[in-house]
């Protein structure tokens, strides 16, 4: 059972709370510290690419799977507090577990007193935003929701935390506990759990509860609200016109819960909320007055997050190479901002591909270490937020952890820990429960293809087009599906429209995968919802010609407001791309062909909705209307 704390408006706007006490330990570390050691511990930061020479026209980037030389000496210089990790760097699991103990080897090789180990952080949320090329995807927080059981999302994340251990990942940020209450958010979406802030509480908290069980040190996002946004922060500038009287009332409520359950860190959002916050900043890009986005707001960070809410542990900012903050904010104002509005850690505060961006990673650096010496941000300030990284490693082990003598893993060991077999069988199982089917008002399921006839799969985005494949030869191989059925599959856009009309007529069944990602696809008439005409008129055609047409949604739930006609309508919540058949060990997303083979009756549908489905208006906008009520609902216990 989940208890909901209440949310109470402090009296004034306080300084912010100290972190509870620490050990001496904490203390002496911290005591025997240089300016500069203090400043990077507060950094995270990124070598996703490098390019060894940019001063040569021929050199390219390319992704760092071993550890440049210009990248280590700057790990063993300049006492970074973390490194995240990205796809870039995780493509095969043993390259990857090499290319962490040489960056905690470096960093324990750095000249200080007490050497403190690295956060290896990385976003692996489960579902679209996943960064190991060799792990277990799991179905993504939506999906996980539309299981319609809890404990799902901790298996989820127990799975996903083992495997970033082994690795020697010890941070994830994860989990996104942001409601969906927009439909038109353009970057939560189905990385949210439902637009039910009580939904999202009961799965938020049993995620957070999995990584805390694996030994991951966790974060909760995007304080204090990503879900009521238009604006994608990483292209945008978002703006949330709510009190605070108002996020209490939705926004907060996961977050307090997550808190309250002992979660490490919280990372913030990048945007503004001028009904909190109403100061502004001329942005650098466009003239115009900005408001303070959370990130630089000690209204919403201190007097909210640690005064109100009681939240003790590590804030850490959102990637600050963001538009939100990099296309309106001066790159020094954004660091003295920060510091004043109790940003503990720089996420990605100077993106890093060459020597030249490294040299400007050092020259932040030294930036914050200038802004103690002159006074303008105390040292004291730096070491509160330093004492409450220390204690969050000191607490998750990390301050004995010790990786010169370590030795490696034996070449092929990791395959039976990240991305085993075992753990692959229970993502296709909670994918399986994961599908919602929405509709079968023909009875056409479980198609029953004859030998010889041709399944016709017409995708939107063509990135998931051996999602098909993949469950095809699953099918052949439960004796599901005779060889003799022929799956065809197609990209279906405004180019291909004719190609696919012709494929329709000499097809038996029609499947389209629509993956939506945006409101404006819902409109033939945009250039975005090109696509949709013909799909309308494929399914017309199918219509005409007696065919089965079936939809399966395979990204935002909304479009199937947009297509009440298709014989049999699917939701899976959620997919990555898969280009092509996968080879030897990749990673696999396996939303679109759990739902696949469920369509030819692998097994029972058992799926619900976690959020509502609006209407569209005859301008295929959303509506206030609900097509589709919300079927996943929170513990009557929890209410």
């Amino acid at each position: 059972m989940v208890v909901f704390s209440m949310l109470t408006v402090s009296a004034g706007c306080a300084s912010g709370t100290q972190p509870s006490a620490v050990s001496g330990r904490i203390d002496e570390i911290i005591a025997g510290m240089t300016l500069e050691e203090k400043a990077g511990q507060m950094v995270i930061a990124d070598f996703r690419r490098w390019n060894a020479d940019p001063e040569d026209e021929n050199s390219a980037a390319v992704n760092v799977t071993e550890l440049p030389g210009e990248v280590e000496d700057a790990i063993r210089n300049d006492f970074f507090g973390g490194i995240i990790l990205f796809a870039e760097n995780c493509a095969e699991n043993d390259k990857t577990a090499r290319l962490i103990s040489r960056m905690q080897q470096a960093n324990e090789e750095a000249d200080r007193v007490n050497p403190v180990p690295l956060l290896i952080a990385v976003d692996q949320e489960g579902g679209g935003v996943t960064r190991l090329g060799e792990g277990t995807i799991w179905p993504g927080n939506m999906a996980l929701a539309a299981t319609g059981d809890p404990e799902n999302a901790k298996t989820a994340a127990l799975g996903i935390g083992k495997e970033l251990r082994a690795l020697g990942i010890n941070t994830d940020f994860a989990p996104v506990v942001d409601v969906n209450n927009n439909p038109l958010n353009p970057v939560i979406g189905v990385r949210s759990f439902s637009d039910d802030p009580k939904i999202v509480t009961e799965y938020g908290v049993r995620f957070l509860n999995g990584l805390q069980e694996s030994g991951t040190i966790s974060s909760l996002k995007h304080f204090p609200g990503h879900g009521d946004v238009a604006t994608d922060s990483h292209t945008g500038f978002p703006v949330v016109n709510k009190t605070y009287d108002e996020l209490k009332e939705c926004e907060l409520i996961p977050f307090q819960a997550a808190i309250d359950a002992g979660a490490d860190m919280v990372m913030t959002a990048h945007i503004q909320y001028p009904k909190i916050d109403d100061r502004t900043y001329t942005s650098i890009s466009t003239g115009e007055e900005v408001c303070y986005p959370a990130t630089l707001s000690d209204k919403i960070l201190k007097d909210i997050l640690r005064d109100d809410m009681g939240f003790e542990g590590v804030i850490v900012s959102d990637a600050l190479n963001m538009a939100a903050i990099a296309d309106n904010f001066a790159a020094e104002d954004v660091t003295v901002m920060a510091l004043r509005a109790g940003i503990d850690m720089f996420l990605m505060p100077v993106p890093v591909t060459d020597k030249n961006s490294l040299d400007a990673l050092e020259g932040f650096l030294q930036s914050i270490c200038k802004l103690a010496e002159e006074g303008t941000i105390p040292e004291s300030r730096l070491d509160e937020s330093v004492r409450r990284i220390l204690k969050m490693k000191e607490k998750h082990g990390l301050l004995d952890e010790r990786f010169s003598e370590k030795a490696e893993q034996e070449s092929g060991a990791l395959s039976d820990l990240v991305g085993s077999s075992a753990n692959r069988a229970l993502d296709w199982e909670l994918c399986c429960r994961s599908v919602k089917l929405l509709s079968d008002k023909n009875g056409v399921l479980p198609l029953k293809p004859a030998a010889g006839e041709t399944v016709l799969f017409l995708y939107t985005a063509g990135s998931r087009i051996a999602s098909a494949d993949y469950a095809y030869q699953k099918l052949i191989a439960e004796g599901i599906l005779s060889e003799d059925v022929t799956f065809q599959s197609m990209v279906c856009s405004a180019d291909t429209a004719e190609a696919c009309e012709a494929a329709v007529s000499e097809a038996d069944d029609i499947i389209v995968v629509s993956t939506m990602f945006s409101s404006g696809e819902l409109d033939p008439a945009s250039e975005s919802g090109a696509g949709s005409l013909v799909i309308d008129t494929l399914q017309q055609k199918a219509k005409e010609e007696k065919k089965p047409f079936i939809l399966i949604s395979a990204y935002l739930p909304y479009d199937v407001a947009r297509y009440t006609d298709a014989d049999a309508v699917l939701l899976t919540f959620g997919s990555k791309p898969l280009r092509e058949l996968p080879e030897g060990n990749a990673a696999v997303p396996l939303n679109i062909p759990a739902a696949v083979c469920g369509i030819f009756g692998e097994y029972a549908f058992t799926g619900k909705l976690p959020v509502d489905i609006p209407a569209l208006d005859d301008e295929y906008h959303l509506t206030d209307e609900i097509l589709y009520p919300r079927e996943v609902l929170p513990d009557a216990a929890d209410n």
